[in-house]
């Protein structure tokens, strides 16, 4: 285990900064891909958000104040990445962030990288009926395990908060799988 304060220092060090953002690579890389590709559901873009994740971790490094975890931080930079290229593709495309994120579903079955059966599909599909605060919260919670604590730092918002939403879309979610 890093002592996280010592991490920051050499992040913010130009002497150590390359190294250590190479570590932070490492550490973090796979688990923010997962996160951000719950939330855009597309491997390509899911590393381009990854990419720009990372990017502006690197550039903005020296502004982090420490107020909450590193981790917190970095996972709310790739949320609101996430929600950002979505907007924007569904803005270019004219059409809802709803309405882009059904299209996203529904091309799921062409992506090559998606290894998910009939059963995880429409889980998918119904993940994709929520709102979007839904949807990440659900997806934090459900396939990521985290704390409420944790989300309400990344998320910026109260526990309780986040216990009704998860609530509510879990309810929802429910609904949706077995109303066949």
């Amino acid at each position: 285990m890093i002592d996280e304060s010592e991490f920051i220092a050499r992040l913010k060090s130009p002497l150590t900064k390359e190294a250590a953002f190479r570590e932070l690579l490492k550490l973090y890389k796979e688990r923010l891909y997962w996160h951000i590709r719950k939330i855009v559901l597309n491997h390509d873009d899911a590393d381009d958000v990854l990419q720009n994740t990372f990017i502006k971790v690197y550039r903005s490094i020296d502004k982090f104040k420490g107020d909450s975890k590193l981790f917190s931080w970095i996972y709310r930079i790739a949320t609101n990445e996430s929600i950002t290229l979505i907007n924007k593709n569904a803005k270019r495309q004219q059409i809802t962030n709803e309405e882009y994120q059904n299209k996203a579903i529904n091309s799921l079955t062409a992506d090559i990288y998606f290894e998910g059966d009939d059963i995880q599909l429409k889980l998918q599909k119904a993940i994709a009926t929520l709102p979007q605060k839904q949807q990440i919260v659900f997806n934090m919670r459900y396939f990521e395990d985290l704390k409420y604590k944790d989300m309400a730092e990344i998320l910026e918002t109260s526990e309780g908060a986040l216990k009704a939403s998860y609530h509510i879309a879990a309810k929802k979610i429910e609904a949706f799988l077995t109303s066949d």
